[in-house]
């Protein structure tokens, strides 16, 4: 973080966790070797068959089809709104969190304070918050995976 005269600026790191049934793999580029610059993460389903058999508190993605697994719209759903193929989509995760954030700040008690102004950016989150006294709180979320 940042301070100005009249601003504040943050960057944050989000650690994205893969769904549940799911691993994120670095996919390598033409020659073997990992990306330069921008990683491409591939969503990987993982066999999770001992478990289910086991615990009974899980579905393998990778066994069974979409329309065997009863309980899974929330897993599916994130896939479907995150990715691009069997991809992470770092435009897609923007929009997604930008729709979030937007949501839940009409019912915080500081949105009568703040002005929410969403900056663009198709690599991460940004906004800016501006309050009555014409301070500045500016903000970059940065998406991450381990």
């Amino acid at each position: 973080w940042k301070v100005h005269e009249n601003s504040i600026s943050y960057c944050l790191h989000v650690l994205l966790q893969p769904p549940a049934g799911h691993s994120f793999r670095l996919e390598p580029d033409s020659t073997g070797q990992p990306p330069e610059g921008h990683s491409i993460f591939r969503v990987v389903p993982e066999c999770l068959c001992s478990r289910e058999q086991e615990l009974g508190d899980v579905f393998c993605f990778l066994h069974h089809t979409e329309e065997e697994l009863p309980t899974v719209a929330q897993s599916l759903y994130c896939l479907h709104t995150l990715c691009t193929g069997p991809y992470l989509d770092v435009e897609k995760i923007s929009c997604w969190v930008q729709l979030l954030v937007r949501s839940a700040w009409q019912i915080l008690p500081q949105s009568h304070c703040f002005q929410l102004r969403v900056l663009p950016s198709s690599q991460s989150f940004k906004f800016q918050l501006t309050s009555t006294s014409e301070i500045n709180i500016c903000a970059e979320m940065k998406f991450a995976v381990q």
